[in-house]
């Protein structure tokens, strides 16, 4: 097993890389308030993953709830459902919630967390490859609006996260290859090692070989934890995080939350950023054909869907987390491993570039 920390002063956490360790009580033990457990599961994950934890909890008053699966779930309505079982078993304020899922239940039981009485406990245990090296570290929290992605929540930390690499022998290949979306994101945006890594070993992480996901679990987690803990509330560097996903999340919001899956998206809105950087003059024609290289052989999409046009991106973009007084900021890439986020691109290229779209 590793254990990584995320430093965020009195507010630290450990992350737990390792097999089988939803059975493992010592590892959660010290992060659980008190007696009361509510854990937040899905009709997917409950049926395979939930009752083992409940019987390494036993010694808790354990409740459960369990979500209709889907990232068109991931809405206010959905979230009631967490806080009715909470109050009708008159849950109280040392109560810890725990996620058991992947990055849809982690964000909606993180917010549930946020807001129950005002703040309770709250644990990860991620069960997709892209929860286990994205979602579920750094205390990001939402629901979705119809209008856009990710737009009402909360930045909440965990007090641990629990990545059992053994919950993923059970996931389907289309997760699989949409956590590894996020994989490469690290890569691409400041760790060139790691991206050379992947360009070797992209097909064993397809074969789920344990080593190899075990190491890029790891390399993830510390990528991302280095920088929550410069920039905790996405004022700075944290922003980098979001390569891709400014496009990425518009594609999510066009097609119907849960058609495309978050790391499909991801990887079209990375190709995107990436052919755009390009475009710009800023990022040479061999590592964008790498970029876009080593998403294809993840089994990932590399363009967005024909249904979209350029009026629909521009549309989305505009409600977009990263805009600033109107400005509509991009992380791009100067070069591989060199990601900004900017408002200072030329918009007449940035134009041209959407309306290609709409002659594909």
């Amino acid at each position: 097993m590793k254990t990584l920390n995320v430093d965020l002063g009195n507010r630290s956490y450990p992350i737990y890389i390792g097999q089988q360790l939803l059975t493992q009580k010592a590892l959660l033990e010290p992060h659980i308030a008190s007696k009361q457990v509510l854990v937040v599961s899905n009709d997917t994950v409950a049926p395979i993953y939930l009752d083992r934890l409940l019987a390494t909890l036993e010694s808790y008053d354990c409740y459960s709830v369990v979500l209709k699966d889907g990232e068109q779930y991931k809405s206010l309505d959905t979230l009631n459902q967490i806080f009715d079982s909470a109050l009708s078993n008159k849950l109280n304020r040392q109560l810890t919630i725990i996620a058991l899922g992947g990055g849809v239940i982690g964000d909606m039981a993180g917010f549930a967390a946020s807001c129950y009485q005002r703040g309770v406990n709250f644990i990860q245990i991620p069960t997709t490859l892209l929860a286990q090296v994205d979602s579920s570290v750094g205390g990001k929290t939402a629901v979705n609006h119809p209008l856009g992605k990710n737009m009402i929540g909360a930045f909440y930390q965990p007090r641990c996260v629990l990545a059992d690499i053994s919950t993923l022998d059970t996931l389907p290949e289309r997760e699989l290859s949409a956590g590894i979306a996020e994989i490469i994101k690290y890569g691409v945006i400041r760790d060139t090692t790691f991206f050379e890594w992947l360009e070797n070993n992209v097909g064993a992480l397809l074969a789920r070989d344990s080593n190899v996901l075990s190491y890029a679990i790891e390399v993830s987690c510390r990528n991302k934890a280095e920088i929550v803990e410069q920039d905790e509330h996405e004022s700075g560097v944290r922003a980098l995080l979001n390569f891709g996903h400014t496009f990425g999340h518009a594609i999510e919001t066009a097609c119907g939350y849960g058609v495309w899956l978050h790391g499909e998206a991801v990887a079209a809105g990375m190709c995107m950023a990436a052919n755009l950087s390009h475009r710009l003059g800023w990022l040479s024609y061999d590592d964008k054909q790498r970029i876009v290289g080593l998403i294809k052989r993840a089994k990932l999409p590399i363009e967005p869907p024909v249904t979209m046009s350029s009026e629909q991106f521009v549309d989305l973009m505009a409600v977009d987390k990263k805009v600033e007084d109107g400005k509509l900021r991009l992380v791009l890439l100067k070069s591989l491993g060199g990601a900004v986020t900017t408002a200072d691109f030329d918009k007449a290229i940035f134009k041209q570039f959407l309306s290609d779209i709409d002659a594909v």
